[in-house]
């Protein structure tokens, strides 16, 4: 047997609602030879009568009833999947899925969350915590929506990275260490050293700044976790070399030195995502909001 067919059942209530075809096809704009075509081959699908014409009022079947109940049901639940396509097509409602690192979701991220939710309160955002490399791979094989990557990277087919926030690299030194006033590799790399993990882009960066001055340190540990560097730095453990982070360094000042360095170095954040054209609307609205905090 074919499936049911919407408009058809649609019809069936009109009928049970107002009690005669021509009312029918007169609240569904429809003929009423239509009206009449949808009911015959309802019966015909369902091989049951569905209705009783009377004098003066249409009635349904038991059979009939039975299907008016039911179909009231699915066609609200229809309406509702509509409405659910609707609401996320056009930014409303829906759930996005996002990948960043460590250092932006405890820096950045709890202010563009705050933001959507005071301007889309509908739309969920699922984070996941990736390394840049990671949350490229993702979105290309369309596990991801969007991603917070540093920059640059390499270009892959049908993703679009622009450039969304710019963070000076500092010293991050423990607090009773004497320490010149401007860190330098020469001197960074005498000390006790923690660094990010090898994989990371944050390690090529500062591995690059580095060897342009001569040196290859290594490091008495190496993490992928900001907080865990920052914490160890201010334990006495070693020095890092990672990005200001304006909401949550203010705080640390106390507990460690934060030294500008020499040569200045910079970590630059893009915004990651599949063509625009492809997007759904809640994907689009979240990069409005992020937009609004670019800062380079």
């Amino acid at each position: 047997m074919r499936q049911l067919n919407l408009d058809q059942l649609r019809t069936l209530i009109a009928i049970a609602d107002l009690g005669t075809f021509s009312a029918a096809a007169q609240a569904l704009h429809l003929a009423q030879p239509t009206v009449s075509l949808h009911i015959s081959e309802l019966e015909a699908r369902l091989g049951a009568q569905l209705v009783v014409r009377g004098n003066r009022r249409v009635t349904p079947t038991a059979a009939g009833a039975s299907l008016v109940e039911r179909g009231r049901k699915l066609l609200r639940d229809t309406d509702e999947a509509v409405e659910a396509v609707k609401r996320q097509a056009e930014g409303r409602t829906g759930r996005v899925r996002l990948g960043t690192s460590t250092g932006v979701v405890v820096d950045l991220l709890p202010q563009v969350l705050e933001a959507l939710g005071v301007g889309h309160a509908g739309i969920d955002v699922e984070v996941s915590i990736l390394g840049s490399s990671e949350a490229m791979a993702r979105l290309a094989a369309g596990t991801l929506d969007i991603g917070l990557v540093a920059m640059p990277q390499p270009p892959l087919n049908d993703l679009v990275v622009t450039p969304w926030r710019t963070q000076p690299m500092m010293a991050f030194v423990p607090p009773r260490w004497q320490a010149p006033k401007r860190a330098t590799p020469a001197w960074l790399a005498a000390q006790p050293l923690i660094f990010n993990d090898a994989t990371t882009h944050m390690y090529r960066l500062s591995m690059e700044w580095f060897a342009a001055a001569g040196f290859a340190p290594r490091a008495r540990i190496e993490l992928n976790y900001d907080a865990a560097i920052r914490s160890l730095v201010a334990a006495g453990y070693g020095a890092a070399l990672l990005p200001l982070q304006q909401t949550t360094d203010a705080a640390l000042n106390e507990r460690m030195q934060i030294l500008p360095i020499t040569p200045k170095l910079t970590r630059r954040l893009g915004i990651a995502h599949r063509q625009r054209a492809t997007l759904d609307g809640v994907t689009q609205s979240v990069l409005k909001v992020l937009t609004t905090f670019r800062q380079l």
